[in-house]
């Protein structure tokens, strides 16, 4: 069934209605008409399978079937990604959606080609939140990530955000493997980590003395250097199946 979004504050399980946007997608694109069924999410687990009740002038009547609630996965995982050129970024915030990232938080570090000011930055995270949007639409993932406003990782470390582990992907000869800096974190898993991974080059020398001091742990990710967008899903992908599963 298609899948579309209402935002956490539009959501009313007794009232459920789409806005202007996904109602063009089901009526203009998808030609839905009524009788047919769709699958609504608001992003934070909530999920309802509804039916068009009737179609009046551009307007979609919906009837609820059923509504559910998916667990939320067993870790948080963030990802701070330092921005690549062209749309690479939009590319790693789908992967990082289908991967089960919870927040996403595009970094400028020095090595980073895009530069925004403050409209230019709250433009792209509204840009990057729709990716996820649509993402998390095709792949079934009604938990959606959110996607921060582009800053450099100084301010990201100076906002106090919390976390059990933080990570920091280099090329620095004192990085170990993910799975053995998990393994020495002890038995109990991480409610909530971090994980930073730098642009075509890596961080600086002194970026990365910033994340250490601020308590990320240098992790390898093999011999062969990567793309930055193949490191993004490379290290979402280990978290993911060494951190989502249930004991």
């Amino acid at each position: 069934m298609p899948r579309f979004y209402i935002p956490p504050h539009a959501w009313n399980p007794d009232k459920l209605a789409l806005d202007h946007g996904e109602t063009h997608h089901a009526l203009d694109v998808l030609r839905m008409k009524a009788g047919d069924r769709a699958t609504l999410f608001n992003g934070q687990g909530a999920e309802a399978t509804v039916e068009i009740a009737s179609v009046e002038k551009g307007k979609i009547a919906l009837k609820k079937i059923s509504v559910a609630k998916s667990n939320p996965l067993a870790c948080e995982v963030v990802l701070g990604q330092a921005i690549p050129k062209g749309k690479n970024m939009d590319l790693i915030v789908e992967k990082a959606t289908e991967l089960g990232a919870s927040g996403i938080v595009p970094l400028l570090s020095e090595r980073t080609v895009v530069r925004c000011d403050e409209g230019e930055a709250l433009a792209k995270r509204d840009k990057w939140q729709r990716v996820a949007i649509e993402a998390a639409k095709q792949c079934g993932q009604n938990w959606l990530p959110t996607v921060a406003k582009p800053q450099t990782p100084k301010d990201f470390f100076n906002s106090g955000e919390k976390f059990d582990l933080m990570l920091i992907a280099s090329l620095q000869a004192d990085s170990r493997h993910i799975k053995q800096v998990l393994t020495e974190a002890g038995a109990k898993k991480p409610a909530r980590v971090l994980i930073l991974v730098g642009p075509e080059g890596d961080f600086t020398p002194a970026e990365i003395n910033l994340a250490k001091n601020a308590g990320c742990r240098p992790v390898t990710l093999g011999p062969i250097i990567l793309r930055s967008e193949t490191a993004a899903i490379y290290c979402l992908s280990v978290l993911s199946h060494e951190l989502f599963s249930v004991a």
